[in-house]
């Protein structure tokens, strides 16, 4: 990284990073940007002057040599076929010169040759099941008949797992595949499967039923959420000249052909052409995204023909498709360390054995059988343990009743609930309700509020009854002269007029009316007539904001009543109807944030250009006034989203010069966008500033209380926004994320290092106080100061990234995983959180007004963002100290059983024979143990509301004291200390026979077991009292088919009960006793609480 490069070559700063005040700063920005070249050079030569020879070689170098033949290797087997772009005849997929990809979906990890490997892998990755099956099955012995039978179970229990899941996704994607379309040929209409579709087929696709229409002819209506993640419809046109056919099947007797770019990601843009060959001349017609519809949308309205481009592979959704990576949680990890640790003390353990009989004989062998006699110190029960536990995890999530809807859909990572240090959410929608609500509107020298609405509808109603009376009395009206008084009252009245007949009309919104009847049969216009009524319609729109501000003008008396492709009517408040015809419409895109419509009134033929657009881009467009950027601060910090509306009147002939111009660009193959943006901006200029609106977005419910609830919980917040600084800081300061008493640094706008390095000086100067930053800066700080910039964000009580790309939103968050070693959480709630969501260690998704897109991506999804404080308090926290309780029980089970076995082979001269053989080892691992340490999942300390309302518990999580060497260690002693008592005691009161040793040990074994669990437990729940009863029952009820192992007249005797109660009560007592000395002297934080 360019981070690196700067580091070794002009500041040594590696040696003291912290001292950034004491930087050599150059005296002018030119001088840094002069310098930058040589920056970007230097280190390559230095890379490039290094010795490589033998030394080198033998230190490192092979591997790197390696490595790089393999990824060349890799490069050339996975080389990907070049996409281009395509000509598609109509209905003639035959006449394709290339072959393009099977339509058909595939989900399955595996194919019939790549299944047992895969799987088989994928169980060798894990150290637990690795370590146990070497240590079993590296020799073989006739005491190990059998040692295969628990890896046996679990790899049976992984394979059928996957094979269960892989059969699932078969049936899935043949499902998906088999599902029927209706294509159109010369002989009619006929049915295909999805997987058999190809490039330059015509298929007819039907609307999903819907109570609702609207007035269309050569148009539909699709939804995408399932693409995009947003909800509303948008519209979708025909091509031209092919409405103009008289019937469907003449679709087969024109020559004509689609041009289309090369399949690319970009769901917001297409390029192609639409050419007719049979005319003279040809007809030729430009094709945009407006004509296309991509895979994975729903036609909502309207049937479609449409002539198949893209296929498979090649389709938008499939190339957009991230496959997610496969999560590990940090206690698995931290598991595994452990697992490796015991690996290493069970070959040390090994080589003392056998260094204590002085390497006599065949050693070799005889390790090799230490080995094996010691892999109950690897459990392998442990992974099967933590997946069970894992899954009633994720079950009790998904049954607590105080957060229903919610759904584990990644059950592998519960525990990382409970570990998270940084959240970072997303803005609208999440934090806040993606509900808009007018609240302001502003004129330059007036401005309105909601509690003087009622005033704008006067103007309203009173500016239109001023038109029809002075469009029925004639010109006699217009003669009159009013006083001085009315004349400022009707320039404000004007100025209403004209702000909002601009609102009504500058949008891309349908209104759509819910059917009561089949109007199958019934003209348009019947429809129009009945269905004008208020309650019937419902608008639809890509942005709510734009739906808000049609609701507003029609609170107002000015109502959107129908819109088609060309034309669109308003009704005043009078009831008259006013039409207009739509001429060009220029939709909203993140580049220019700024949408515009060209309308003709019909009634007087006037050509009006009007548009809105973000402050930023439009300041530059309308006419010089000194009120806008205030106002827009203004309203910004009072949280509103802002936008700026303008007009611009055209006469005749000025229209008819850009229409030609318009068309003649957008025809263009190479560099079309540029072209047509410019043709378009030659009409923005010395616009007319009509108003400036201000729209709220509301908070989500309880937002305030649960930000709080997370900061107490030393959890840290980061904001990541594609909205404008202002409103960003402004919602930021409403939900609380950043406290009342909390400064707030705004970092300012910088585009070079120079600037960069003085704005973090002066960042790093202050203290406890939040950060916003935007995301160009975000990005030039990132290139120069990386380390630097993170180390102080870290340090920041919250920060707030606004005008953040969803590419740039991931970024964050690898920036923490990488710099901080912390656990990170993303929350989000629409299309553009999924990749944020899929890079953080734990991804939560909210099924909200953007769709469920972010939630089915997510590892959890919920439905409100107040349940995320549940989720982490109660589940997370007892989900991490109940898997690492258990790990480490599951642990001390198998170190238990090895110390008994090595005490038992040094008193018997080292000799590498088994304690416990056959039934007696696999009984231990599974029914007599199994239950009592499995019910560890049902253990809390605190209960849940106690954990809500102390959510400084949760801060002592992070530390992962829970699981740690030094548990590990306590873990270590105790089961050396026990083993040796239960193993020595029963050695010293044995008889006579062998026999007893092994009964009583066992015995005294198992009823240890019994009691540790109950010492662990904090809470008794009556499922665990029923599986410590139950295992003791199981055990008492086989003595009686041991007769192998078990001498039966001798363990229902006194003695025998004696002893292995003596056994038992010196193994257990000293550690109650420790217990409660440790809980009087030095309680846990929890108990505190509990008592």
């Amino acid at each position: 990284s360019t981070n690196t490069i700067y580091h070794n070559s002009i500041y040594s700063i590696e040696d003291e990073p912290s001292n950034l005040d004491e930087m050599p700063l150059m005296m002018s920005e030119e001088g840094f940007e002069n310098d930058e070249s040589d920056y970007q050079t230097l280190p390559r030569a230095r890379v490039n002057q290094r010795q490589r020879g033998l030394g080198w070689f033998l230190l490192g170098g092979w591997k790197v040599l390696c490595g790089s033949c393999c990824d060349c290797l890799a490069h050339i087997c996975r080389r990907k076929k070049e996409l281009k772009a395509r000509t598609v005849w109509l209905g003639c997929p035959e006449k394709c010169e290339e072959k393009y990809p099977k339509n058909a979906i595939k989900n399955q990890k595996y194919n019939i040759f790549t299944f047992v490997p895969g799987v088989s892998d994928s169980s060798f990755q894990r150290p637990t099941w690795t370590f146990s099956f070497l240590s079993d099955h590296v020799v073989k012995d006739q005491f190990l008949k059998y040692s295969f039978v628990p890896q046996g179970f679990v790899l049976a229990v992984t394979v059928v797992r996957e094979a269960v899941d892989e059969v699932r996704r078969h049936q899935r994607d043949k499902e998906m595949n088999s599902q029927l379309y209706s294509k159109l040929t010369v002989r009619g209409k006929i049915q295909v499967k999805s997987s058999d579709i190809q490039v330059g087929d015509m298929i007819i696709v039907e609307k999903v039923q819907y109570h609702l229409y609207s007035f269309f002819s050569g148009a539909c209506f699709i939804r995408t959420d399932q693409l995009d993640g947003e909800t509303d419809w948008k519209l979708k046109v025909a091509v031209g000249c092919t409405q103009r056919l008289p019937a469907v099947g003449d679709l087969f007797s024109v020559s004509a052909y689609v041009y289309a770019q090369r399949p690319q990601l970009d769901i917001h843009s297409f390029e192609g052409n639409f050419t007719r060959e049979d005319t003279d001349p040809q007809i030729h017609e430009s094709l945009s995204i407006e004509n296309t519809l991509w895979a994975s949308t729903v036609v909502a309205s309207g049937t479609v023909i449409g002539v198949v481009i893209y296929t498979g592979k090649e389709t938008r959704s499939q190339l957009n498709t991230s496959y997610a990576k496969n999560k590990v949680g940090l206690l698995d990890l931290e598991l595994n360390r452990l697992t490796k640790a015991l690996f290493l003390a069970q070959v040390v353990l090994s080589v003392v054995m056998v260094a204590l009989q002085g390497f006599v004989g065949p050693w070799f062998r005889n390790l090799f059988r230490f080995i094996v006699l010691f892999s109950y110190i690897i459990p392998i029960s442990l992974r099967v343990n933590l997946d069970m536990g894992k899954s009633a995890y994720g079950w009790m999530i998904m049954k607590d009743e105080n957060i229903p809807g919610t759904v584990v859909r990644t059950s592998t990572i519960p525990e990382e609930l409970g570990r998270l240090v940084y959240l970072l959410t997303d803005k609208t929608g999440t934090l806040t309700q993606n509900e808009m609500i007018f609240k302001r509107l502003h004129l330059g020298t007036v401005s309105y509020g909601t509690d003087t609405m009622d005033e704008i509808q006067s103007h309203i109603v009173q500016s239109y009854a001023l038109a029809s009376s002075s469009s029925t009395s004639g010109s006699a009206s217009s003669r009159k002269t009013p006083t001085s008084g009315p004349k400022v009252r009707k320039s404000v009245s004007s100025r209403i007029h004209e702000a909002v007949k601009a609102i009504a009309l500058c949008h891309n919104v349908t209104p759509v009316y819910e059917s009561h009847a089949s109007v199958n049969g019934e003209p348009e216009s019947a429809e129009a007539d009945q269905d004008y009524s208020d309650d019937n319609r419902t608008y639809q729109a890509s942005s709510p904001d734009e739906v808000a501000l049609v609701r507003w003008t029609e609170s107002v008396g000015l109502t959107l009543v129908n819109r088609d492709l060309t034309s669109l009517q308003l009704k005043t408040p009078s009831g008259q109807i006013l039409s207009f015809h739509i001429l060009q419409i220029f939709p909203f895109t993140s580049e220019s944030k700024r949408m515009g419509i060209i309308v003709r009134e019909e009634s007087t033929g006037e050509i009006t250009f009007y548009m809105k657009g973000a402050d930023v881009a439009m300041a530059s467009i309308v006419q010089y006034n000194d009120w806008l950027e205030e106002e827009c601060g203004n309203m910004a910090r009072e949280g509103l989203r802002t936008l700026v509306v303008a007009k611009k009147s055209l006469s005749e002939e000025q229209y008819q010069d850009f229409e030609n111009r318009y068309n003649q660009a957008k025809l263009s193959i190479h560099d079309r966008a540029l072209k047509v943006a410019a043709v378009v901006e030659s009409l923005e200029r010395e616009m007319e500033l009509l108003c400036l609106t201000g729209v709220e977005d509301q908070l989500q419910a309880d937002v305030r209380p649960t930000l709080e609830l997370l900061r107490n919980a030393g959890i840290k917040i980061w904001m990541l926004t594609g909205d404008k600084l202002e409103t960003a800081t402004c919602i930021a300061k409403s939900s609380h994320l950043v406290s009342r008493n909390q400064d707030i640094h705004v970092f300012r706008p910088v585009s070079n290092r120079g600037e960069a390095h003085l704005e973090l000086n002066a960042f790093r100067r202050k203290h406890d106080c939040a950060l916003v930053i935007s995301g160009d800066s975000l990005e030039v700080c990132l290139r120069y100061y990386e380390h630097e910039f993170v180390e102080l964000a870290c340090q920041c009580p919250a920060v707030v990234c606004c005008r953040c790309s969803p590419t740039q939103k991931a970024q964050i968050v690898r920036l923490l995983q990488q710099h901080t070693a912390n656990r990170t959480c993303a929350i989000g709630d629409g299309g553009n959180d999924v990749s944020m969501i899929q890079a953080a260690d734990c991804g939560i998704g909210i099924e909200g007004k953007e769709g469920k897109q972010a939630s089915l991506a997510a590892d959890f999804s919920i439905t409100q963002f107040k349940h995320i404080g549940r989720l982490l308090m109660v589940h997370g926290r007892n989900s991490y100290k109940r898997s690492a309780a258990l790990g480490q029980f599951v642990m001390h089970r198998g170190m238990i059983i090895s110390t008994m076995q090595a005490v038992f082979s040094s008193i018997f001269f080292f000799a590498s024979v088994p304690l416990y053989q056959g039934f007696l080892m696999v009984g231990y691992a599974t029914i007599y143990t199994m239950f009592p340490v499995f019910s560890l999942v049902l253990d809390q300390d605190v209960k849940p509301e106690m954990a809500l309302l102390y959510p400084e518990l949760y801060k002592d999580l992070t530390k992962g004291r829970s699981l740690s060497f030094k548990t590990f260690l306590i873990w270590v002693l105790i089961s050396v200390y026990q083993g040796g008592i239960l193993m020595y005691g029963a050695l010293v009161l044995f008889e006579s026979e062998f026999v007893h040793v092994v009964a009583i040990s066992f015995t005294a074994l198992i009823l240890t077991e019994l009691l540790m669990v109950a010492l662990t437990i904090r809470t008794w729940h009556w499922l665990m009292v029923v599986a410590e009863f139950f295992s003791l029952g199981c055990y008492l009820a086989s003595l009686a088919f041991l007769n192998e192992y078990f001498d039966l007249s001798f363990i229902t005797t006194w003695p025998f009960l004696w002893k292995v109660s003596a056994i038992t009560l010196v193994s257990c007592l000293p550690l109650y006793i420790i217990k409660y000395l440790k809980r009087k002297f030095s309680p846990p934080s929890y108990s505190k609480l509990s008592s």
